[in-house]
């Protein structure tokens, strides 16, 4: 099972990340956990290329798509062919929201990139850790070129996510952020997702019977 988390800066997505995996790992999954950009040794370099210098809107768009293209073959796919759920913290839809919307490279351009990059990989599921951006950067821990753009920027991102929900909205949850400990939003969370993965199990268990 493939599950992305978005959200703006400073809502919390890595450390929800963690305590939900203590959780599912307790319930005797396999669990990876991973990140965008990053999460693979070449994708960590891009990372640092992509969050330290000032570039074009495209440039930073094909980065992140090298990026992910990496980190998807290995990373992403090995782990979920091993059955593993895969925590992602962003993937597409931070994309869509910061160089679609923010960036103003439009949905439809950044959504054909997507597609080539992730070989039309899509979330299981998508959870919104939902902030206003305001006080999502008086939080924000990870200092780059990003939370520097300031909060006009950062009001257009947290719109672009609430245009990519609205168009998949049954592959998204949405929490709001800093709404309790970091444990007790994952066990809010793992109650919300048990519909899939009830399906997720079930599919394994289909597949064992075959």
């Amino acid at each position: 099972m493939f599950i992305t988390f978005e959200g703006p800066e400073g809502a919390g997505k890595s450390t929800l990340i963690q305590s939900l995996a203590v959780l599912l790992r307790s319930r005797g999954l396999s669990v990876t956990t991973t990140r965008e950009p990053g999460g693979s040794p070449v994708a960590e370099k891009i990372r640092a290329l992509i969050l330290d210098h000032p570039m074009s809107p495209w440039t930073e768009l094909f980065l992140y798509e090298a990026a992910r293209a990496e980190h998807l073959a290995q990373t992403i796919l090995p782990a979920l062919t091993r059955g593993d759920v895969v925590l992602c913290d962003r993937f597409t839809d931070s994309t869509l929201a910061y160089q679609g919307h923010a960036r103003g490279l439009t949905f439809k351009s950044v959504h054909a990139v997507n597609r080539v990059a992730t070989g039309g990989l899509k979330p299981d599921l998508t959870v919104l850790v939902d902030i206003d951006p305001a006080l999502g950067l008086k939080h924000a821990q990870d200092k780059n070129r990003f939370e520097a753009e300031g909060v006009a920027f950062h009001r257009k991102v947290r719109q672009g996510f609430l245009k990519a929900r609205a168009l998949a909205p049954t592959r998204w949850i949405t929490i709001r952020a800093r709404s309790g400990t970091p444990d007790k939003m994952a066990e809010t969370l793992l109650k919300k997702i048990e519909p899939w993965l009830k399906r997720v199990k079930a599919k394994a268990l289909r597949k064992k019977v075959k």
